[in-house]
């Protein structure tokens, strides 16, 4: 029996008319469809905890162990890329060598295929890692699995390089008001963007087995100085970290004098190491781990 016949026509229209005020109030909503509650500052804890579990759910549904990161600029191009933007800029400055948006163009990309070399290397370095992560087959997941933070620069070359050998690759993405949108070598399924920085390095450190840095700028100088600290404090696993340009690294930072103002120990030095080529990179990771009896390297290489 229909209850409704037993109102009037005026109890029915205010029935209908509040039933639907309260279908649509805020309240009604789903705690987990509500954006407006979800992007408010009480749930942030909530959104925190969100960014914790989902790449965590996915990385092991993938069977992704180890990982391999790599950071340096954002900003380095590859030196195909490069070179066309110089013999573009000669172009232009010949035109009009007087014009001094001709010349800020030329240096400019003059500058950029000089560091170009940085894009190529790492590119390279991770061709090498994701050759051998292919190749391990004692273990049921995948080890030394290449990550960055998924943007331009560095990291797409690194990405890009374990695209190059049929390899898969993580990039963990940032929201960010410049410079950040996925480069398109990262594997698909993991393929991440986290609003929380510090969420997104727990993700970078959590599987770990290497942290390699180019050259960069504030970004990588934080990256770096993350992983040295947990290192130093003994707050994260046993790693090497190695940073590629030894020139680089010694304009940017004096070393040796933080040693000798006495804020560092002469020991903290020895958590990092200088490089100069992909190959002894790699050579140095393995070396690393065969040290500490990583039975991934041990079985494998």
């Amino acid at each position: 029996m229909q209850q409704r016949q037993f109102y009037n026509n005026e109890e029915l229209q205010f029935r209908d008319r509040q039933t639907e005020l309260l279908l649509d109030s805020p309240g009604y909503i789903l705690a987990y469809e509500d954006e407006k509650f979800l992007n408010s500052q009480e749930a942030r804890a909530y959104r925190i905890q969100l960014e914790v579990v989902k790449p965590e759910i996915i990385l092991k549904a993938e069977h992704i162990c180890s990982t391999v990161i790599v950071f340096g600029s954002a900003r380095f191009l590859s030196g195909d890329v490069a070179q066309r933007m110089v013999e573009d800029a000669e172009q232009q400055f010949k035109s009009d060598p007087q014009n001094m948006a001709f010349q800020a163009n030329l240096r400019t990309a003059q500058n950029h295929l000089k560091c170009s070399k940085y894009y190529d290397l790492a590119r390279e370095f991770a061709q090498i890692v994701s050759q051998f992560n292919q190749n391990v087959t004692a273990n049921s997941g995948r080890d030394f699995v290449i990550c960055t933070g998924g943007g331009p620069g560095i990291m797409e070359a690194a990405n890009r390089g374990a695209h190059d050998v049929g390899g898969t690759s993580i990039g963990l993405n940032i929201q960010l008001p410049f410079e950040q949108r996925p480069n398109p070598y990262i594997s698909s399924q993991f393929c991440f963007q986290f609003h929380y920085f510090g969420i997104r390095k727990l993700h970078f450190m959590l599987r770990a087995k290497a942290l390699v840095v180019f050259p960069g700028g504030f970004g990588t100088l934080d990256e770096l100085f993350e992983g040295i600290t947990l290192r130093q404090t003994h707050r994260m696993q046993q790693l090497p970290i190695i940073l590629f340009g030894e020139g680089y690294w010694r304009n940017v930072i004096n070393f040796d004098y933080l040693v000798e103002a006495g804020v560092i120990q002469p020991e903290d030095l020895e958590i990092f190491s200088f490089v100069e080529t992909p190959q002894q990179a790699w050579d140095t990771i393995v070396a690393y781990h065969k040290t500490h009896n990583d039975p991934i390297i041990a079985d494998n290489v």
